[in-house]
């Protein structure tokens, strides 16, 4: 055995127990793409070619290729076990032996490169009887129990040992072993079953290289060697962050899903992409008939690589959570008890009430809201309805109060409404800037690619009122983290610009090439003015003039510079004069056009890109058109048989506004919840009040639905076929997986009810709704169905000067041909701290929850996170005699509420922040209606509050717990009358 113990390289392979063939043949089966990544290695690029023999056979492969992957290609599978293609070759399993000619012992196959003229034996009598003994070493510590271990039919220990020909364990079990050792089952979603555990050491590297995290390591020596997290901790209490990594990693069933071990092995899978943040994850859905077991992260997914995090990878049980509506209900009131009816009923009763609303208000008053939530085919559907069946333009979405300054600011400066990279572009970085972001709470997956590349040497420099995990951990430290005041994110990109500018720091080259002379020299001239000065501009920001001038250095300087930005940056009355100067900096630098560089928003929900695509603001049609063009405007009503009018209709807030006026009557809902997500709840609740007929359509009964008059069941994204667009202009095919639990996916819905209202749409699959958009939307001219099946995604544009995509923007010129500069002139914010409200409120969100709630609250993920908490520095928090865990009331201007305080140095002091996750939180009831300039976006990250100890809730929650009551007491009278009618 010396000779398997101390190998001349270690390591094994791919991480796939299967052969080729028999996983091709799955593919095909499932009807999903093969993902021949399973095997080996990938090739790797090289201007060489290498020629060598595997067991007779010659093979050209490129240099730096792994002889393990040659084999591959030569149609050989060595055994593997301790390694998977995501991971770098380790060496302990000591499986994959080969025999090279000339060389002295056995070498690991997966960590030895190919030579010229290399002769290699995979499969020899020696390297057999080798095999078997290292895997009967393997099995002598392993439970006995194959037929019963949840793992069976998916664990590579077993295919390794049929592999290797074992058939009996010499090895007794009456010495030390680890058979009894206890199971962790404190994870929710996981278990950790040490005596299954061989220390191959692959979870404890998937921590580190693929999530970043460090929470595992190996404890102990020799026989005493076990997998542990953090110190010694069970993985509740640890530094894991549940992203699934190591289970996906784990050969045996060490870390299994309990819904395996419950269920039972799937039988079947589709590929379908994540419904919770902008990243656009891609996942296989693994199913028993028509109930998901599990879903495993995609490896060819090209937006996550087959990484994941908690709530994608795990808290998917939502889609069949008791709470689910199920079936259509009205009312005629608010104050009424719910009536269970058929569709057809609830349909018909919806448009007569839209119908007598518009005949006695007019056809302007009423409006629709489309979701972030739903597929690209969905969103498109519910604008075109309220275009052509409404008659009017009053549709906006949830973008509104997110993003919709990213598409003003990049459309003013560069041509195009969207992000400019791949996420996979951060990888050829030098300098990232994270402005206004935390990529590790709110997206996950890419916040493991940006750890990764800062791991690698790039530069990270993190302008945030917050001090976020990026700043200063173990593993990732920022270079420079500008902790400015809320509220001063343009003093802040102008001192930058300023620095960039008068220290000669500009890429005069292609700013001459590639912008606007005039429109250059007069933002020059702007930014150069003593007044945008770091020392200037310290006074208000709060960030000390030598920060901010090494910062600018660094991006200016240091190579590929990337900046990317989230909703501190967009939710500000200022949030579209910041995308713009965001877009001055990178142009000014020449940070733009090419891989590794760019501006890049971080989109907080699934498909928020999309519902912008889809036209789904008042003044714009699919592919940010206005309404107002004429020819724009003559094509859609060709093709919807319609006329359209040419003023752009209400956006959200006007609607509220118009509806407290007394002229907005009517409201169709579809998958969002507007009054736990917008500004200022108490506005909110007061003009949906004021309604006559609001329609939702939604999963769950939620904070909207409770003022609503007709109820219209959603479907989950099991439940639909479509598409969703990521952040990186990335649309990606969403499968559905199970039938709709309410009979009708989202966009059948929408169909029905434009037919009850007179207007007919007649398409038979979301696939046609896409030819649709597709012929009428020059970005999208070249997508369909069968492309994004075929290519597995397309990233926008993609046309005929584009067939394929294109995956990096303004390459060469941008979208609108010459860059323009445009002065961003700083304005303090109206909303000011005074003597009665001393402190900024600013907001944001964790990661386990997301958004509103709905979903992750119907899930485990709530033992993380399971309360919305105000984090407060303890220099406030003494002044005030607050401590961890009182309860402490927020005022602003605009109303109360009351928390638990989180006492935290991650914090500066003045300011103070919660998330919005739980209803009951009120997080909206003290934001206030200050907006975006240009797009009316809410301030949610500025709001002057003062904090104090209280004993009791605020007004507004003790009203809130009423009505909730009530709520849930009419709906309880609906049940009961459902069941008693039964």
């Amino acid at each position: 055995m010396s000779d398997v113990l101390n190998p001349t390289a270690g390591g094994c392979g791919s991480g796939n127990c299967s052969c080729k063939s028999q996983a091709m043949q799955r593919a095909a089966e499932n009807r999903v793409p093969f993902d021949d990544t399973d095997f080996g290695t990938p090739l790797r690029h090289a201007d060489v070619d290498v020629t060598l023999e595997i067991d007779g056979e010659s093979i050209t492969v490129p240099a730096g290729t792994s002889v393990m992957r040659a084999a591959i290609e030569a149609g050989v599978n060595v055994p593997k076990l301790c390694a998977t293609d995501s991971l770098e070759p380790f060496g302990s399993c000591r499986l994959c032996l080969v025999e090279i000619e000339g060389r002295r012992g056995y070498p690991a196959s997966c960590t030895t490169p190919v030579e010229a003229g290399m002769k290699v034996r995979t499969q020899t009598d020696r390297l057999q009887s080798l095999r078997r003994n290292v895997m009967e070493l393997y099995i002598s510590d392993h439970p006995l129990d194959c037929l019963t271990c949840p793992a069976n039919g998916d664990c590579e220990l077993q295919d390794m040992a049929g592999v290797t020909g074992l058939r009996e364990v010499r090895y007794g079990f009456d010495g030390d072993n680890h058979l009894k050792d206890k199971k962790d089952e404190s994870n929710p979603y996981f278990t950790y079953d040490p005596s299954k555990c061989i220390v191959c050491n692959r979870c404890v590297r998937a921590c580190e290289e693929t999530q970043g995290t460090f929470a595992l390591t190996i404890a102990g020596r020799g026989f005493e060697s076990r997998v542990a997290a953090s110190e010694n901790q069970p993985f509740m209490e640890s530094e894991c962050v549940s992203c699934g990594a190591c289970v996906a990693a784990c050969p045996t069933a060490t870390l299994q899903e309990k819904t395996v071990v419950m269920l039972g092995q799937a039988e079947h899978s589709a590929i379908t992409t994540c419904a919770y943040c902008g990243v656009g994850c891609s996942f296989k859905a693994e199913m028993k008939g028509n109930q998901v077991v599990r879903m495993v992260p995609y490896k060819n997914g090209e937006a996550n690589e087959g990484h994941a995090c908690v709530k994608g990878r795990f808290a998917w049980g939502y889609a069949t959570h008791k709470d689910r509506i199920t079936k259509p209900m009205i009312r005629e009131k608010i104050s009424d008890p719910w009536r269970e009816v058929s569709w057809d009923e609830a349909l018909t009763y919806a448009a007569t009430r839209f119908r007598q609303i518009q005949d006695k208000y007019g056809r302007d008053s009423i409006g629709g809201i489309t979701s972030s939530r739903c597929t690209n085919e969905e969103t498109y559907l519910v604008q075109k309805l309220v275009r052509a069946a409404f008659g009017n333009n009053n549709v906006d979405t949830c973008a509104r109060v997110c993003h919709s300054p990213t598409g003003y600011g990049l459309k003013t400066t560069l041509g195009e409404s969207a992000g400019t990279q791949t996420f996979a572009s951060v990888g050829k970085a030098d300098v990232i800037v994270v402005i206004g972001a935390n990529p590790t709470d709110g997206h996950p997956v890419f916040g493991s690619r940006l750890k990764r590349r800062v791991r690698e040497g790039a530069k990270l420099i993190v302008v945030d009122p917050r001090k976020i995990d990026i700043v200063d951990t173990p593993h990732v430290k920022a270079s420079y983290h500008l902790q400015l005041r809320p509220g001063t994110n343009v003093a802040i990109v102008n001192a930058l610009a300023h620095v960039i500018v008068t220290e000669g720091l500009l890429q005069e080259q292609f700013i001459a090439e590639r912008c606007e002379t005039r429109a250059f020299q007069q933002w020059r001239d702007f930014v150069s003015l003593p007044e945008n000065s770091p020392e200037a501009t310290a006074s208000v920001t709060g960030v000390p003039a030598d920060q901010v001038r090494e910062a600018a250095r660094l991006y200016a300087t240091g190579g590929n510079a990337a900046i990317y930005y989230g909703l501190g940056v967009t939710e500000h009355a200022q949030g579209s004069t910041m995308v713009i100067g965001i877009a001055n900096l990178a142009m000014a630098t020449g940070n733009v056009g090419r891989e590794g560089v760019g501006v890049n928003p971080l989109r907080g929900q699934n498909n928020v890109q999309g519902s912008c695509d889809m036209g789904s603001f008042p003044h714009e049609l699919p592919g940010y058109r206005h309404i107002s063009d004429p020819i724009t405007r003559a094509l859609f009503e060709e093709a919807w048989n319609v006329e359209l009018q040419p003023e752009p209709g209400l956006r959200i807030p006007n609607m509220f506004d118009a509806a407290l006026h007394g002229t907005f009557k009517g409201l169709y809902c579809q998958g969002e919840d507007i009054v736990q997500s917008d500004p200022n709840t108490q506005h909110v609740g007061a003009a949906l009040e004021s309604m006559e007929c609001i329609v939702v359509q939604d999963i769950f009964l939620n904070e909207t639905a409770k003022y609503a008059h007709v109820l219209l069941p959603g479907s989950t994204f099991l439940e639909k076929d479509g598409t969703f667009t990521n952040a990186e202009r990335r649309i990606s095919r969403v499968r559905k997986v199970m039938p709709p639990i309410a009979g009708y996916s989202d966009w059948e819905v929408t169909i029905l009810l434009a037919r009850a209202l007179g207007y007919e749409m007649d398409y038979n699959h979301p696939s046609e709704i896409m030819d649709e958009i597709a012929r009428l939307t020059p970005t999208f001219h070249g997508v369909s169905f069968a492309k994004i099946d075929q290519l597995g995604s397309i990233q926008w544009p993609c046309n005929e000067d584009a067939p394929n995509g294109t995956p990096t923007m303004h390459i060469g010129e941008f979208v609108r041909g010459k860059g323009k500069f445009v002065i961003t002139k700083f304005v303090a914010s109206p909303e000011k701290v005074t003597q009665k409200y001393p402190l900024i409120l600013t907001t944001g969100r964790i990661l386990s929850q997301y958004n509103v709630g709905a979903q992750t609250r119907r899930t485990e993920n709530s033992r993380w996170h399971e309360e919305d908490r105000l984090e407060i520095h303890p220099h406030d928090a003494e002044e005030r005699g607050i401590k961890m865990d009182d309860w402490v009331g927020i005022e602003s201007r605009s109303g109360q509420t009351v928390l638990r305080a989180k006492v935290t140095e991650r914090m500066q002091p003045g300011v103070v922040y919660t998330t919005f996750h739980f209803p009951e939180s009120g997080a909206n009831v003290i934001t206030t209606d200050s907006s975006d300039w240009a797009t009316n976006c809410p301030e949610y990250k500025v709001t002057a509050v003062q904090v104090m100890p209280v004993e009791q809730p605020s007004k507004w929650q003790k009203d809130y717990s009423r009505f909730n009551s009530e709520q849930l007491d009419l709906l309880r009278k609906r049940e009961l009358a459902a069941t008693s009618g039964k």
